[in-house]
This record gives C-alpha cells, structure tokens and sequence, in this order.
C-alpha cells in the first residue's frame, strides 16, 4: 500500500474558511433571526477532535453557537429516547445508519428540505428525509501480510464460517457498524441464514474486540491473523506506522462483506431551532467540511460534487454496490439484530 502523504494540521485547514465568512454563510442558507436566538445543542456520535475544530469554524462563519455533547452513537439515541419530546438537543449527528433509523421509526426526527438533501445521493439518504449522509465508510476485512498469504483470502464474508478460518478473524460484535452489517445480512439473506453465519462465526472461536481499532491493531501486532472492521483504521494505522504488516483486503463490490456504512446527521423534532440547525448539517456538506472529513478521517466524502477519488490506498467509492440494502432497515432491526447476535453466541 502507498504511504498516504502527510496531513496538514485540521486547525490550518480552516484558514481559509474564517477569511471568507460570509460565502460559507451564504451556502448555509442562514436564518439569522433565528441564529441570534440562542445555541442550538449539538449530540455528537463523531469525536471531539475531530468535530470541535468543525463546529468552530461554522460558528465562525454564522455567529451560530453550537454546544456539544460527545458520546457513542447508541447511547445518544437511546438518551434521546429517553428525553423524548423534553430533549435539549437540536442535531444528532451518528456514527451509524441504524441510530438513526431507529429515532426516525419513533418520530423523532424531523423532514430535512429538500435543497440540504439533494446535497447527497438519493441512496445515501433517509428515503422518508429525515436523516441525511455526511460520510461513508466500507466494510472489510483487515489482514497481517506476514500470516496470512492472498491466496488464503476469502471472495467472500460468507466463506469465513469455514473451519479453516478458526480462531483466525476477529469480530467486534458489541460495534454499531458490526451490529448495522448484521442487519444488512438480515435484510439481504434472512435471519435463519444471518442466524447460522453468526453461530458459525462462534463455533470458529472468532475473537472478541471492543472496537474496529483494537482489531486492527491485534492485527499488526500479529496476535490474530484477520479481522472485519471499517476501511479506514487500517489506513490510519498505515499512515502512523508505515511498518505495520496489516492490509486491507477489499471483498467484491457486490458481496455483504463490502457494505457501504454512512454516518448521518438529523434535526430533533424537539428542536427549537430547525433553521439553523440544517445550517449545522448543510455546513458539514460544505467542500470545505467534506475534504476535512476526507483528510482526518480517510472516510468517503458524499456531497455530490466534492472530488471523491477515494481516500489513499482504497478504491473510489463508485466501485462498490450501494443500493443493496435501505439504510432506513437499519434502525428498524437493531433491537432484533442485537438479540440474534447475543443468541448466536458470538460475543465471548
């Protein structure tokens, strides 16, 4: 793989963007009787080192003050289920689909207009416009280059119940984008096929992370051989240490293996301030946002027209097969999902 060049630090890259305040302002369509109102309240799925310096250069460019509360994805929606209609927040912005779906299931999102969701292909959207992608990831599978030959590498996610894969590939079965492939596979195959590849998985002994980055880095450290993760921690771990022998091994565009997994942000029907919280939403669809999120993340950029080649040493996201499932089947599985996966036995 390419030693991906060297990121210019993500304070500098907004630079540019204080010095030109009122375009950015212009494109976020701002409302400023409503801006001047008061904070809107940000629920952030996304870390703060990578979204603080974001939401700091959108205030900037409106004057619009955005308090934030930074969590898990899932706890988040699940607190703002508990919140109900009394919730603070105004913008939920999730690491997966299936947060989000399950918010827009219970009514507690609002319909995005149309102008901010035609920002974004129709299959990277909420089919009912409540939700809208921000970036997009790939499902893969994560390998030591010194263990494990490319000859022994699976076509496809489905071959790894195969006992020759035995305690070789770890799982992070407790994950939000593990548990949103899941349900893919439920969509796609059914839940008894879903059912026999997790309990397949767990009579290979498959082992047990708390995340994508863990699993990468048992990887490299050669304490398991293969993992399924995100594209993009292996193409971090690479750009930190160029010495590691973990790659990314791409399945087919057409295979469950190679799911396009997007992280969305939505308005709260509690919110007080819709107006100028779409404006946070259409900011983060900006060039400017969506080549930060390209560079910081090695994510997928999904803002049309935003170049979109592909992050280093991963193929352009037009290769894969995204209309395969309805993101919006996420939300409405995951209670079942999580229980499948609990059943299966997989979790250690």
């Amino acid at each position: 793989m390419t030693n991906p060049p060297s990121r210019t630090p993500l304070r500098l890259l907004f630079l540019g963007i204080v010095l030109v305040l009122s375009t950015v302002a212009a494109a976020c369509g701002s409302d400023t009787a409503e801006s001047s109102s008061g904070p809107i309240t940000l629920y952030s799925g996304r870390n703060e080192e990578l979204m603080q310096p974001l939401i700091d250069a959108f205030t900037e460019a409106t004057d619009i003050e955005v308090e934030v509360r930074y969590a898990d994805s899932a706890e988040l929606a699940l607190l703002i289920q508990t919140e109900g209609d009394n919730s603070p927040a105004d913008v939920f912005i999730s690491q997966s689909p299936g947060a989000l779906g399950l918010l827009a299931g219970q009514g507690q999102l609002q319909e995005l207009n149309s102008d901010l969701l035609d920002r974004v292909d129709a299959g990277f959207r909420a089919s009912d416009d409540t939700w809208v992608g921000l970036t997009g990831r790939v499902r893969t599978l994560v390998y030591n280059k010194d263990l494990v030959a490319t000859t022994d590498l699976p076509s496809s996610v489905r071959e790894l119940t195969d006992s020759s894969y035995a305690g070789r590939v770890g799982v992070a079965p407790t994950n939000g984008s593990f548990q949103d492939f899941v349900t893919a596979m439920r969509n796609e195959i059914g839940d008894a096929e879903t059912a026999a590849w997790l309990e397949g998985m767990a009579a290979n002994g498959s082992p047990n992370y708390p995340k994508n980055s863990a699993i990468v880095e048992a990887v490299g450290r050669g304490e398991v051989e293969m993992g399924l993760v995100n594209h993009y921690y292996n193409l971090r771990a690479v750009e930190a240490d160029p010495s590691v022998p973990s790659v990314n091994h791409f399945f087919p565009a057409d295979d469950l293996g190679a799911l396009v997994i997007v992280t969305g942000g939505a308005v709260l029907t509690s919110s007080d301030s819709p107006a100028a919280s779409e404006q946070l939403l259409d900011y983060l669809l900006s060039d400017e946002a969506q080549e930060t999120f390209v560079a910081e993340t090695q994510e997928y950029a999904l803002a049309s027209g935003v170049a979109n080649s592909g992050p280093d040493g991963a193929p352009a996201l037009d290769a894969f097969e995204v209309d395969t499932i309805d993101f919006d089947l996420l939300g409405e599985g995951l209670t079942g999902t999580q229980e499948l996966i609990r059943s299966s036995g997989i979790e250690q």
